[in-house]
């Protein structure tokens, strides 16, 4: 049998949902093709989204038009914002999810999407004509052609399991692997390399003693990812934490001589921030204990998550050393932890559109590009869709021709999202190891905050017809109203006889003369809350139902203080973007420039950027390597 589309979605995780939505809902007629229709956006590990950085990224996705939001705001069953003791930049959300509910909301979700049909089998072959992919050919045989194809196929290529010396092939535990597309893929030339990662234990609750454990219960606050939402419908569970004891590194230090990690077994990186228990154990010897964090995988189940106990060691030290915990002293286990190796592709061989230099018309997301993470992925999978759609010629849905998608696509700089810095990253520096995304790889953080994902993204996505013009009107009326504080306090005016004896009772300075209400909002010791309960008018701005939503207060706040180092941060991004605009790719042979240094002719020679600003954000290029190439421009 033979079927034809625009854009092919190989994988049904969370880069391929986002991949196939977005490329639909922008016109191009897409079929997504997965194993299992019933494991539709499986959280395989943690069922959780967001985090640090994590949460930026689902609110970009949201501002763009996504999924991942909604459906996270649909089935969360506690939500919590972190880093809230430090500045607004690094604020992030994150909410744990009922991991069966998180399947079906997105089933909806695709069922919903016009343009979009979903085709269960495997994928088998990658069919290449001419340098372009074509389509692919599945192992019932079934042929499916299409202009583009994204390749989002997760853990599951060569995928290979390990429980301490025993090994399964499978891309996920109980699901095969797929064991030919990858070679359908590399006999073309682009390299590909195996990485690993490894989930923890999950956990029968009625075998806990809770009244040895820590409670961390959610937020109080009602929060959202998408401000389309208006709260969540489950019921809100608490997370619990405990530490491991000498007696548990003990046990586990017994089996490390059966650890895939450390017998030779596993040869491949693994993510270096979301550690195994005997890695820990191996790194930090000094320590007599770790954090372990349950959390509840649903509302309806009895299954719990060990969050900080991933493990390739065998079942039985695994399940004796969790026994030396008072509060597991009884543990009964629905599985035991285990690794996966996988295959990646080089994202070097990527453009910043996510289509291959090598196989035109192949787009990549997610893991394949070496990340890890639900987030990342579906940050990549919502561009690459886009992208794809792009390519294959969806651009019906296009509102205005303002938006940067010129021949190169549609990208995203580095002071525009984290989205942007995750393929920069990604296609400029490659990966060593599974990449995570963190605030800290941001330069442009203070731009990149999670309450403004909305004004940087969401009149692009509109432009670009995939924001629908509810989304679209929905972000207006947020401005409007962000607007409508930020105008009232700037305007108001202060007089110090009848407002200097409250601001001393809030701890800072009483004024010796009149002021803006917005230079009051400005002090540290000083926000919208507890001026409004001395200051009726501004009460009664905030009090206004439109007003009345606190993401919306918080956002017109975080404005009117950060507005001095907002703006100097927005000084240094148009700078670069200068370097951004100077296009270097097609003008040099770099291994003929003998002012450039050995090392930075060989990485320009294989990366190729498209831009001065790309090629000094490779390692090993210096400055005065740029100036080099910027003296050869001007010749």
């Amino acid at each position: 049998m033979k079927f034809k589309y625009d854009v092919i979605v190989i994988g049904g995780g969370h880069a391929g949902c986002e991949a196939a939505c977005a490329s639909a809902n922008m016109g191009a007629k897409t079929c997504l093709v997965t194993m299992d229709m019933n494991k539709i956006a499986q959280m395989s590990c943690n069922p959780a989204v967001g985090g640090i950085a994590k949460g930026q990224i689902v609110r970009e996705i949201d501002a763009l038009g996504g999924q991942m939001g909604l459906v996270t705001d649909a089935t969360s069953i506690q939500f919590r914002m972190l880093n809230v003791g430090k500045g607004p930049a690094v604020w992030s959300p994150r909410a744990q999810c009922d991991r069966g509910k998180f399947i079906w909301e997105w089933r909806r979700h695709l069922d919903a999407t016009p343009n979009l049909d979903v085709w269960q089998d495997q994928a088998d072959e990658l069919l290449v004509e001419n340098g372009e992919a074509i389509g692919i050919r599945t192992i019932w045989g079934a042929e499916l052609y299409a202009k583009c194809v994204v390749l989002t196929a997760g853990t599951f290529l060569n995928g290979l399991m390990h429980i301490g010396r025993k090994m399964v092939a499978g891309g996920r535990i109980a699901e095969p692997a797929v064991p030919h597309l990858t070679e359908s893929i590399t006999r073309h030339g682009v390299t590909t390399a195996r990485m690993k990662t490894g989930t923890p234990v999950r956990i029968d609750k009625r075998s806990v003693h809770f009244e040895d454990m820590e409670i961390q219960p959610g937020e109080s606050r009602t929060y959202q990812f998408s401000y389309m939402n208006k709260g969540g419908a489950l019921q809100q569970l608490p997370c619990w934490t405990v530490n491991t004891n000498a007696e548990v590194h003990e046990i586990l230090r017994s089996g490390l001589a059966d650890s895939p990690l450390y017998n030779g077994q596993i040869q491949s990186i693994g993510p270096r921030y979301c550690p195994s228990i005997e890695t820990k154990l191996v790194t930090f010897p000094e320590r007599d204990k770790h954090p372990l964090f349950l959390e509840p995988e649903g509302e309806d189940t009895n299954e719990m998550y060990l969050n900080g106990f991933s493990s390739s060691l065998p079942m039985d030290v695994q399940i004796a050393a969790l026994k030396k915990i008072p509060a597991l002293r009884d543990l009964k286990v629905y599985r035991p932890g285990y690794a996966i190796e996988y295959d990646f592709f080089d994202p070097t061989q990527l453009r910043h559109t996510l289509e291959s230099k090598i196989i035109k018309n192949l787009f990549m997301a997610g893991q394949v590009n070496g990340t890890t993470g639900y987030e990342e992925a579906g940050g990549q999978g919502t561009m690459a869709g886009i992208n794809a759609a792009l390519k294959a010629g969806a651009t019906d849905g296009a509102r205005s021709n303002d938006t940067d998608t010129d021949s190169a696509g549609f990208i995203l700089h580095r002071d525009e999202a984290y989205i942007g810095v995750l393929i920069d990253d990604l296609v400029t520096k490659g990966v060593d190891e599974p990449y995570r995304m963190f605030t800290s790889r941001a330069e442009y953080r203070i731009l990149l905050r999670q309450d403004d994902a909305d004004a940087r993204l969401t009149e692009k996505a509109y432009e670009l017809g995939l924001a629908s013009r509810e989304r679209y009107d929905w972000w207006l009326e947020k401005k409007q109203h962000i607007e409508e504080i930020e105008t009232f306090c700037q305007n108001f005016a202060i007089k110090p006889r009848l407002i200097n004896s409250a601001l001393e009772a809030l701890g800072t300075t009483p004024l010796q003369f009149g002021c803006k209400l917005v230079d009051l909002v400005n002090r540290p010791q000083l926000n919208l809350q507890n001026l409004s309960e001395i200051i009726p008018q501004l009460k009664e701005v905030l009090n206004r139902p439109e007003n009345r939503q606190e993401e919306i207060a918080e956002a017109a706040e975080i404005r009117m203080k950060y507005k001095g180092y907002i703006d100097r941060e927005r000084i240094v991004a148009d700078k670069m973007h200068r370097l951004e605009n100077i296009k270097i790719k097609g003008h040099f042979k770099y291994d003929e420039l003998q002012g450039l240094s050995t090392e930075c002719r060989q990485k320009l020679e294989k990366i190729q950027p498209e831009t001065l600003a790309q090629a000094s954000r490779i390692p090993g290029v210096s400055p005065s390597d740029i100036n080099v190439l910027l003296v050869l421009l001007g010749r």
